[in-house]
């Protein structure tokens, strides 16, 4: 049989530790290496929402992106948000394991399922690490190019649809054919996506000024803002993918389909 243990080997070694930023928390949050895994769920964020979902299907795992304990704390009282999510796994009998900017660096990893499922053929790291392979963002190609309203209604057929939707900054008939994508939040590789020349970048929580400041610049990209949760999503397909492959059919891999965008509707 399968165990938490095993299951968090194959995920580090798909998303090693070393490559998460500093600040970052990633791993095994709560679970026991040594109980046996029969169900995962694999989801964006570690919230109520998931959590129900993982706990109404008896998943002994739950793998998320996003960290539920990123900054430091002195408990997991049930009485705060967190910490009653926290009793909550344990109580159910499920385990949960994050793989957060380790899984934005790695190879492949969440930049290179969003690419993916844009139909763009990746070429290498946006931000690179020493080793040339690993790094945040990748810089992609289309096949051939496509004007930027087009190329912002690829973008938005093919993510989850949200409330916030898919937002284009640029000439509408500018010629796309290179772009940076970077799963989640972006602006801080606006400079990046302006050095890698290419023609558009597709990140998520683009902010006004830094939006506004970077499109001032002659040939600066094109912009395409998505929502943060929609941006990473394509990430669950690719570890479910890893999990099967490695794991074989000893465990049942679900991909959670919940929204977890924080934003519900627009006015």
């Amino acid at each position: 049989m399968t165990t938490i243990g095993d299951v968090v080997e194959v995920l580090e070694t798909a998303y090693p530790p070393e490559l998460a930023e500093s600040w970052d928390a990633v791993g095994l949050v709560c679970g026991d290496p040594a109980e046996q895994v029969s169900r995962i769920l694999v989801c964006v964020d570690p919230v109520e929402s998931t959590v129900d979902e993982a706990l109404a299907m008896d998943a002994e795992l739950v793998v998320a992106h996003h960290p539920l304990l990123l900054r430091g704390v002195h408990g997991v009282p049930a009485s705060t948000p967190k910490g009653s999510l926290v009793h909550r796994l344990v109580r159910g009998g499920a385990g949960l394991f994050c793989a957060h900017t380790n899984a934005d660096a790695a190879d492949p990893g969440v930049s290179d399922a969003l690419a993916d499922a844009l139909g763009l053929t990746v070429v290498g790291p946006l931000q690179r690490n020493p080793d040339g392979r690993t790094g945040i963002g990748r810089i992609a190609e289309l096949a051939a190019a496509e004007p930027l309203e087009k190329f912002a209604e690829r973008v938005a057929t093919a993510l989850p649809a949200t409330a916030g939707g898919v937002r284009a900054a640029g000439e509408p008939d500018r010629p796309i054919r290179t772009v940076a994508v970077s799963g989640g939040a972006g602006d801080g590789y606006l400079d990046l996506a302006s050095q890698a020349g290419v023609d558009a970048f597709v990140t998520a929580d683009l902010r006004h000024h830094p939006a506004s400041e970077h499109l001032a610049k002659p040939g600066a990209p094109a912009l395409v803002d998505v929502s943060h949760w929609a941006s990473e999503w394509p990430w669950c397909d690719q570890v479910a993918a890893i999990l099967r492959d490695v794991l074989g059919g000893n465990v049942n891999v679900t991909v959670s389909t919940r929204c977890t965008d924080p934003w519900r509707f627009s006015g």
